[in-house]
């Protein structure tokens, strides 16, 4: 389940609240019980390795502008 991060605009305080995408947009109550908060934009960090790249086409096989099937 999705975790939004929120700021309370009455005592500045942030906080997290798991919920369903569905209902990221619905309003959350701050802890210390006020009502006006605002959704923050969270970065995310995805780390790992990126995958090689398929190797190219040879050069004159194949394709049709490419294996001479176009004149």
């Amino acid at each position: 389940m999705p975790r939004y991060e929120y700021r309370c605009r009455e005592c500045g305080a942030t906080f997290e609240l798991n919920r369903p995408m569905a209902e990221s947009s619905a309003p959350a109550d701050c802890p210390e019980g006020h009502g006006d908060t605002v959704k923050l934009l969270s970065t995310v960090a995805v780390g790992g390795t990126a995958a090689p790249a398929a190797p190219a086409a040879p050069s004159g096989g194949g394709g049709c502008c490419g294996g001479g099937c176009c004149g």
